[in-house]
């Protein structure tokens, strides 16, 4: 195995300079992975973010890929790179369990359209990470990389915490409300939702066809990048992506902008109940970009979290039907309840409520016309004490609802010490701008910081 030291100082280089070094021959591919379960080994037993996770299994596609890369065969963008997979996406003779007792010993047949980019990228796939019960609400075993008496978030926590301890460089989650901005806020990584329909589905649980997201964790913007440009395509048995050319969102990251970027800074619904230290900071932070940041009051938005949470609802009673009669007695309280509001939705209803990812996008064009992102808050501030919740996800699900793009940044250090989260929002399948734009504004403040 690598040593503790060598350990630390290949995986300090994050996504691209690993990239990097194993295609120059500098680092092979189990060197990167001894890293990785060193690393693991020294800190799972507190952070706990793992559901399955063999290292022998790792080691041989490792060893694969390195004999592949020396033979002068052509290697993919992700060639050796370790990933971590949410355990609500399918993988081929490796449990997916769905973060359910129900679905205990569950192994798949074969892998989800990710799972089979990433293998076809060169990535090694390190194990499952813990998802919270069916990627809802019901928190799984996952603690804070930061302090192992708060939240790491949910759904996605077991992901956002591998990448936050270190034990994997890449990592992707799903989102339905806020389930990789907020995780990744609340550990201090970067979390990229992208739009609506970017990355295909397929193989992937389920939860809501209108809403469901899959979303990147990394330590850097460019990292985060690589990975969803690497996932982005078209599925036909996924309807929500579309066969249109993939943006080339590594190079729009790693590009400088044409002109100094303008943010458009919005108090989003539930702005009042987020923490004094959350508000001092996003108020801070408009002030600093000064000239290139303006208010963007956008009226209509108030009863947006009530619409999404009655079409996730409505989607999941019918999602989760086959689930619900093998198990509903092994389900949380928490589960069974929504399950039950989502049965009593109307059809008008839930219609209706569709209809508000059109009208939100044309409320937000003319934002967005004047603005390279909109720049809004990650979360009420950072991670809650205790386990027994993944805390409020109200700033981010009206994102998930208008299909938009969002990234989160940790930018903040809060007053206890724990990280938060700056969230940037995008129009509508322009991920690539708003990429470029989280870059900039993520050297900018690193530079000032190191000024001071």
């Amino acid at each position: 195995m690598a040593r503790p030291d060598n350990s630390a100082t290949i995986l300090g280089l994050g996504a691209i300079g690993l990239r990097d070094r194993l295609a120059s021959g500098a680092l092979n591919a189990e060197e990167v992975v001894e890293a990785c379960l060193d690393r693991i080994a020294a800190v799972e037993p507190q952070v706990q973010a793992w559901v399955w996770l063999d290292g022998q299994h790792a080691l041989e596609q490792a060893r694969r890929l390195d004999k592949w890369r020396k033979s002068g065969k052509p290697v993919g963008p992700l060639h050796g790179l370790p990933v971590g997979l949410k355990d609500v996406i399918d993988t081929k003779g490796i449990p997916t369990q769905n973060g359910t007792v129900i679905d205990e010993g569950r192994v798949p047949e074969a892998d989800a359209w990710v799972v089979a980019r990433l293998k076809a990228a060169g990535a090694i796939i390190l194990g499952k990470t813990v998802s919270t019960e069916c990627a809802f609400l019901h928190p799984g075993k996952t603690t804070n990389p930061h302090n192992p008496a708060h939240t790491p978030g949910g759904s996605s926590q077991g992901s956002a915490a591998a990448v936050a301890a270190g034990m994997v460089p890449l990592a992707i989650g799903t989102q339905t409300g806020g389930s990789v901005i907020r995780p990744a806020a609340f550990c201090g990584v970067v979390g990229l939702k992208p739009s609506f329909g970017l990355i295909p589905r397929t193989g992937v649980l389920m939860q809501s066809p209108f809403l469901d997201t899959l979303g990147v964790f990394a330590r850097s913007v460019e990292d985060a990048a690589l990975l969803a440009e690497v996932l982005a395509g078209h599925d036909p048995a996924d309807l929500a992506t579309e066969p249109v050319p993939m943006p080339r969102l590594l190079k729009a990251a790693q590009s400088k902008p044409p002109v100094t970027p303008t943010f458009a800074f919005f108090r989003p619904p539930g702005w009042d109940t987020a923490e004094p230290q959350m508000k001092d900071a996003l108020e801070e932070l408009a002030d600093l970009l000064g000239e290139q940041c303006f208010e963007a009051p956008i009226p209509g938005f108030e009863q947006v979290a009530a619409l999404r949470q009655q079409i996730n609802f409505a989607e999941m009673s019918k999602c989760y039907y086959g689930l619900e009669r093998r198990g509903r007695d092994r389900m949380s309280d928490v589960l069974k309840a929504a399950l039950d509001e989502g049965k009593a939705v109307l059809a008008r209803d839930y219609i209706a409520a569709m209809d508000w990812r059109a009208l939100m996008n044309s409320a937000l064009d003319p934002v967005f016309d004047r603005c390279d992102a909109i720049l809004c808050p990650a979360a009420l501030g950072p991670a809650p004490a205790g386990l027994d919740s993944t805390g409020s996800a109200i700033f981010n699900g009206l994102w998930t609802l208008a299909g938009v793009p969002a990234i989160t940044l940790p930018v903040f250090t809060a007053e206890n010490g724990l990280p938060m989260g700056v969230q940037l929002v995008g129009r509508r399948g322009d991920d690539a701008r708003l990429l470029r734009t989280a870059r900039w504004l993520a050297a900018h403040l690193e530079t000032l910081d190191q000024a001071e």
